[in-house]
């Protein structure tokens, strides 16, 4: 590994920031091309089963979060065979989840029709989007492993590829769903369902071949099963899920407040979100070179290597949090006409763009955070942080919405992010323990 310099960091970067750019887009194209076909019940229903589906998935985010940690740990250490394990693992938990979700559609349906107020129509839209999503899982959760392992290895131009293949091939399906065959909400669901499938068995094939290349492997059923180890990647896992689940709670959370307001607040906040989360994904990308590092630092115990990183990752993340909230400031109005030509919802969105426009450099550092401690695998700290910040979330949006009405929900959102920052701040020493630790061991 190079010495940690921001421009190594930005180095490991730019294909993540490539990569991560596509992800948003996709939610982007997509209430673009439901915003646009005149009918408010289709932006609504993809804006809360696209909320529904994160929450869900990315709930299962300890497949690419707790690999990152674990595979860079275990590269610091060269230890292939327990890399070739891992993602074996994690690959058995992909199945069994799968068969979980298929198990249950039914009851997760009708849950979220209680959560959700919403009109005959929508609710119509909202179903035809649900039945066909689900499917998608296997594909979806397999390439959460496939990024965590490579960006573990620090190979950032193979899980960025990934990545950005699955968003441009799940952009171009959905338009052609959607503008050639004139399928409207069912087009963008097959393009998720259909993108996901064909490049989660490209390249979970090229993964194999890659890791058989890097040393030879034997697979050795003891090591796999290892009890201990098992025992290891299930807190971890489990710990990641607690927080994962709480953290897209929160941004259904925020849908939820809108739909209580009226659904023209939804489609409204929809828009904005969608420009929240580009920025959210841009960032990340130095959280997800920062992970692979930080974890390789603690393999080598340097602790120095460490305080680089850090140090390092924060300085770029800020900066670039600002450069973003200075081009939304430029450009929200435009992005906003682009993404809706119903009056109103524009009108409504243009009213709270400032929100828009603040977020980025206020929630660059939450992001900073949770690269940190997710590659030196705190997992426990990162879910004390997250139920900490999302409880306070909730009961200032309850009264500050009663209060305020939909900037109260922003309002509340900016203040989520803060508290994200500032408990992860007061876990960083446990971290710096970790290195004594191993020295005097």
């Amino acid at each position: 590994m190079q010495n940690p310099s921001i421009k190594y960091i930005l180095k490991l970067s730019i294909p993540i920031f490539f990569a991560n750019l596509a992800i948003p887009l996709v939610g982007i194209i997509d209430t673009g091309l439901m915003g646009n076909l005149g009918n408010l019940s289709y932006l609504s229903a993809t804006s809360v089963a696209a909320n529904l589906f994160s929450m869900i998935f990315w709930s299962f985010g300890f497949l690419r979060m707790g690999t990152v940690g674990l595979v860079s740990q275990a590269y610091g250490k060269k230890d292939y065979s327990e890399i070739f394990n891992i993602v074996l693992r994690n690959l058995i938990f992909v199945l069994t989840i799968f068969i979980i979700l298929i198990s249950l559609q039914n009851y997760i349906f009708r849950l979220s029709l209680n959560i959700f107020d919403l009109s005959v129509t929508t609710e119509k839209f909202y179903k035809d989007y649900f039945q066909i999503r689900i499917w998608s899982a296997p594909g979806e959760l397999t390439l959460y492993i496939i990024t965590g392992l490579f960006i573990g290895l620090q190979k950032t131009k193979i899980s960025s590829l990934a990545v950005g293949l699955f968003s441009i091939l799940n952009i171009i399906l959905s338009i052609i769903f959607v503008a050639k065959f004139d399928l409207n909400i069912k087009g963008v669901a097959y393009g998720t369902l259909f993108s996901a499938l064909i490049i989660s068995i490209s390249f979970l094939i090229y993964t194999f071949w890659y890791l058989l290349r890097m040393s030879k492997i034997e697979i050795k059923i003891d090591d796999l099963i290892n009890i201990n180890k098992i025992k290891n990647i299930f807190n971890i896992n489990l710990n990641i899920f607690i927080r994962t689940i709480l953290l897209t709670f929160s941004f259904l959370w925020f849908t939820y407040l809108g739909s209580q307001i009226g659904e023209e607040y939804i489609a409204a906040n929809a828009i904005l979100i969608n420009l929240v989360f580009l920025s959210a994904f841009i960032l990340d990308a130095y959280a997800f070179s920062t992970e692979g590092m930080v974890g390789y630092s603690l393999g080598k115990n340097d602790i120095n290597l460490f305080k680089k990183i850090v140090k390092n990752s924060f300085i770029l993340s800020s900066i670039t949090g600002l450069i973003i909230s200075i081009i939304y400031f430029l450009i929200n109005n435009f992005a906003i006409q682009l993404m809706s030509n119903i009056e109103v919802i524009k009108s409504l969105s243009s009213s709270y763009a400032v929100w828009l426009i603040i977020m980025p450099l206020i929630s660059s550092f939450c992001y900073q955070f949770d690269g940190i401690f997710i590659g030196a695998s705190q997992t426990k700290e990162l879910r004390n942080a997250m139920v900490f910040s999302v409880f306070s979330y909730v009961v200032i949006s309850l009264i500050l919405v009663d209060l305020l009405g939909n900037t109260g929900i922003w309002i509340s959102l900016c203040l989520f992010m803060i508290l994200r920052a500032l408990s992860l701040y007061c876990y960083l020493d446990k971290i710096y323990l970790r290195f004594n630790v191993i020295k005097s061991i």
